[in-house]
């Protein structure tokens, strides 16, 4: 025993080896039958630590999936082709879509989520309903504002038919609807009195805009549009923008 009452620290090999070799001898005498026996020698019992501490903070912060239908800062795509993949090859059928602005307008249809889709639905006229159910993927449809003053009634912008005609559901359920998708807003607008003058007589008159239903049934809220009236329209509303074009974008 030291001077402390404790046994003293093995310090050298001297005092180690002979001890080691008692332990080796008479040690295992001394189990509990288990087969395994604890002996304390009196030496700090060694541990492997990293160089630093093993943390989360020290892990790579996890990305975060990029939120479908998130506004871009920088602008979508930068301007709107004149034609869908569908009209380049000549499967395309024009279209166009009546709309209260009150109830639904451009601004509610581009801010729509997943890229400015939302169905159209609500449409009761069985003309009107047969005309939706005629949509294919790729279509492509003026969006008119109508209202009861005549300077509300013009062509704002485009959509596309995203999803073809399918069975309402929920509030919806007793109709159907079609999804169409913003495509691009005209620099101008397009008024009914702009589409009544290039149906006038004279000659100057746009192939096909008599026949125009817009013209002939007034009170119809889905209609076929001509390829020439159609053309007509894109052109005097300067062509369409899409969400973050500059107006002076080329």
């Amino acid at each position: 025993m030291g001077l402390s009452g404790q046994s003293p620290l093995i310090d050298s090999p001297a005092q180690l080896i002979p001890r080691c070799i008692f332990l080796l001898r008479f040690g295992s005498r001394r189990g509990s039958g288990s087969g395994k026996t604890m002996v304390r020698l009196g030496i700090p019992r060694a541990t492997t630590s990293p160089s630093r501490p093993i943390s989360r903070q020290n892990n790579p912060p996890r990305l975060t999936p990029a939120i479908a239908g998130a506004p871009n800062p920088r602008g979508m795509a930068k301007k709107a082709a004149p034609k869908s993949a569908a009209a380049a090859a000549g499967n395309c059928k024009y279209w166009l879509l009546k709309t209260e602005p009150g109830e639904w307008s451009w601004s509610d249809q581009a801010r729509a989520p997943g890229g400015g889709v939302a169905p159209w639905d609500g449409v009761r006229n069985r003309q009107a309903v047969n005309g939706l159910r005629a949509m294919r993927v790729g279509d492509r449809c003026l969006f008119y504002h109508s209202g009861a003053g005549a300077a509300s009634r013009r062509v704002v912008g485009v959509v596309e038919v995203a999803r073809e005609w399918y069975e309402g559901e929920g509030e919806a359920a007793s109709g159907g609807a079609v999804d169409v998708r913003a495509v691009g807003e005209f620099r101008r607008p397009v008024a009914l009195g702009e589409i009544k003058k290039a149906a006038g007589g004279g000659g100057g008159e746009v192939e096909g805009m008599r026949e125009f239903a817009l013209l002939r049934q007034p009170r119809l809220s889905v209609m076929p549009v001509p390829a020439k009236v159609w053309d007509w329209i894109c052109e005097m509303g300067g062509g369409f923008v899409q969400d973050g074009e500059d107006e002076d974008d080329s």
